[in-house]
């Protein structure tokens, strides 16, 4: 027996590896990413301590880990931001990328994915696949990533890995393939079957690993079939190597190694991982086929983007001059505004002055960092495929480009998911306006699925994330960082008033104080418009009766009244209304006598017109395991959901649904307390519907009692 890469490790603990240079075939970025509590944050915490560059593993709830290390992380136990991590195994860099695996934190995840090389995607061997994990598939498909699936978690008790990879190939494809298996999982795992080599693991309390006769009996048959099977998806990569195949029945060690790296590239075969992250077992024999097989930047030496023309073109990874894309930009106390990149292109080095072409400025770069979660190493330079970070650029942030001016180009920018949860923000003192509105600029250019407006419908500063946790830690963040204290309320629903019928109304305007009077008299009729049409206003008069001078002062009196609003105080909509005779005074007639009197003509005729009250109806859609099918749609029912459809997407369903919006309320917690926190959804506003009498009536009351007199200017 002889202890796994003890060799390895004591020499690379020499080397000030910081420092050390990088070719771009020698390193491997990748994003690990998965359902939330898949242990994502615990694998790279014993990649960092199998390397060296840990000398013992620290915990989640003891808020010691590298990664999470922001006031949020620990204070939720929950990864909040995506961490960038760098280590060497095998004489090779990896740039380690921890996302958060809570879909509030979605744009994370979307990040790393952005400027990985390929996707490490985390399955908790005791909860299977989640809503998450097969989110976490489709993006890294999306952004056309390699993937490698780890099973975490093998040392809980009651784990079947036959069932989740079972369940990983119903899902993911046949053509998921497991390197190794576990042979004693449970508490107390601690043997691994490693699937290439045809050996057994040991692994000692820590991780150390230790190679063991080739297995007997059954379980050798398995691994010889397991490595045939192996061996022809190698095989199917690669035309030259499957001739060979059919010639001699097998691949001499050499083609199958070279034949491996290609078949994950095209993703003809997936790799997956038996380990346990806290224990630290399996995980070394992973970093292996990730130094040899993983991912480099050569794999991608060339990514689209677009010339200062608008023409699409590329960035090849041999360009000389520097190309950097800034993935994310995050606030460190004590530091600033910190900004993590990847080069695409050239040597850039600290000093370097860039031209951001999202924004048309010049960027002078400070230090260059490379990360382990808080600490910060200085580095002259980076080459291109790595990732790093510079301090306080001055109008640089997430999704922008910096390249050399020689070259103009912008690389193209994330696109992110709509907010699904909203909020209503309320200052506790008064006073602190100005500094709220630095701080929610700020942290929607950190935070780009972080979203936020000031309605002046409803006269609240709105407030939109992607889940009730991350609009949670953007107010935790306002106080910490600005200073500002809010209270997160429910918004008030923008509801809006209309008619269903014809309304008249003529109104005389008559005032004498003594001076010069007032006096107008406007005859009105309204009647319902098509839906979304707003206010139509039109005139029709003949003769001599009113001056035609008169008719703009009547139309905005009539906008007055339904900018008001005449019910509750809730803007009118779709409503036509004409303005078709009335009388003026040779003297007393002016402009504000035709404004009071066509506000008043518009109230009177559309009380007359059988007022109604309309609420915005949303369309949502969500995605749930089969078995919460029922849970979701008796809720939606309650929500006054009108169901439109259920369709299958893989093992998931999609129920659509018409939801007003004032059931929408937190509807993303509602959602996860349903599923297990399996479930998500999305939802878009898609139309304004009449509200039913009982309802309205309901709306009334409130909207009275909370303005005191019912009605509310």
């Amino acid at each position: 027996m002889r202890h796994l890469h003890a060799h390895r490790v004591a020499t690379t603990l020499k080397i000030p590896r910081s420092m050390k240079e990088y070719a771009s075939s020698d390193l491997r970025s990748f994003a690990v990413l998965g359902h939330a509590s898949s242990g994502k944050t615990m694998l790279t915490e014993a990649m960092l301590t199998c390397s060296g560059r840990l000398g013992r593993m620290g915990s989640i709830a003891g808020g010691t880990t590298v990664s999470d290390y922001h006031a949020s992380e620990k204070q939720h136990q929950i990864s909040v931001h995506c961490s960038l991590l760098h280590t060497e195994w095998m004489e090779k860099k990896f740039n380690i990328l921890d996302t958060p695996g809570y879909s509030d934190f979605i744009s994370e995840g979307l990040g790393a994915l952005r400027v990985g090389d390929f996707a490490l995607i985390v399955i908790n061997a005791a909860h299977g696949i989640g809503v998450g994990t097969d989110a976490s598939w489709e993006y890294a498909t999306h952004f056309g990533l390699p993937k490698m699936i780890v099973v975490n978690g093998l040392d809980k008790a009651n784990v079947k890995f036959d069932d989740v990879l079972a369940d990983a190939r119903a899902h993911f494809g046949k053509n998921v393939f497991p390197l190794t298996l576990p042979l004693n999982a449970g508490p107390g795992f601690s043997h691994v079957l490693d699937v290439m080599r045809n050996e057994i693991m040991s692994y000692a309390p820590g991780g150390t690993g230790k190679y063991t006769e080739a297995p007997a009996g059954a379980l050798s048959e398995r691994v010889q079939q397991l490595h045939r099977e192996l061996i022809e998806y190698v095989a199917e990569s690669d035309d030259a190597l499957m001739e060979r195949f059919f010639e001699k029945g097998a691949l001499a060690e050499e083609e199958f190694r070279a034949g491996l790296h290609k078949a994950i590239q095209n993703q003809v075969v997936v790799p997956l991982f038996a380990v346990s992250a806290e224990t630290n077992v399996g995980v070394a024999r992973l970093m292996d086929i990730i130094a040899k097989y993983g991912s480099s930047p050569l794999d991608r030496a060339e990514v689209p983007a677009r010339d200062a023309s608008g023409v699409a073109g590329s960035v090849s990874l041999s360009q000389p001059e520097p190309v950097v894309f800034i993935f994310k930009t995050m606030n460190e106390p004590g530091l600033g505004e910190l900004s993590l990149f990847r080069v695409y292109s050239g040597t850039l080095r600290s000093g370097d002055e860039l031209l951001n072409t999202t924004h048309d400025v010049s960027e002078r770069l400070g230090q260059l960092y490379v990360l382990n979660g808080h600490d910060r190493t200085p580095v002259p330079l980076l080459r291109a495929g790595d990732l790093g970070a510079v301090v306080k650029l001055r109008s640089s942030h997430t999704g922008d480009t910096l390249c050399s001016p020689r070259y103009g180009v912008t690389l193209p920018k994330v696109e992110y998911p709509r907010p699904n949860i909203h909020g209503a923000l309320r200052l506790r003192s008064k006073g602190d306006e100005d500094k709220l509105a630095v701080g929610l600029a700020t942290l929607h250019q950190e935070d780009p699925t972080f979203h936020y407006r000031v309605d002046d419908e409803i006269h609240q500063t709105i407030v939109s994330g992607q889940g009730e946790i991350h609009l949670q830690v953007i107010i935790e963040r306002l106080l910490r960082r600005f200073g500002v204290q809010v209270v997160l309320e429910e918004p008030l629903i923008p509801y809006r008033e209309t008619i269903r019928g014809r309304g008249d109304s003529r109104y005389r305007h008559k005032k004498q104080t003594g001076g010069a009077g007032q006096f107008a008299e406007v005859w009105l009729r309204v009647e319902p418009g098509p839906r979304d049409s707003g206010l139509v206003f039109q005139q029709s008069l003949v003769g001599t009766n009113v001056d035609r001078v008169f008719v703009p002062s009547v139309e905005k009196g009539v906008n007055t009244a339904c900018k008001e609003g005449i019910l509750a105080g809730f803007r009118v909509t779709d409503v036509k209304a004409e303005f078709y005779d009335g009388k003026m005074h040779p003297v007393d007639s002016k402009d504000i006598a035709f404004q009071v009197a066509g506000y008043h003509a518009f109230k009177e005729a559309f009380h007359a017109a059988t007022p109604c009250l309309l609420e915005p109806v949303y369309i949502a859609m969500v995605t749930v395991p089969d078995e919460y099918v029922g849970a979701i749609l008796g809720d939606l029912s309650a929500r006054r959901g009108q169901i439109l459809g259920v369709e299958s997407d893989g093992h998931f369903q999609i129920i659509k649904a018409r939801v007003p919006q004032k059931e929408l309320h937190h509807y993303s917690t509602v959602v996860r307390s349903l599923t297990s926190g399996r479930g998500r959804h999305a939802e878009a506003f898609d139309h304004y519907a009449e509200v039913s009498p009982e309802h309205a009536q309901k709306i009334l009351a409130e909207r009275a009692k909370r303005n005191g007199n019912g009605h509310e200017k």
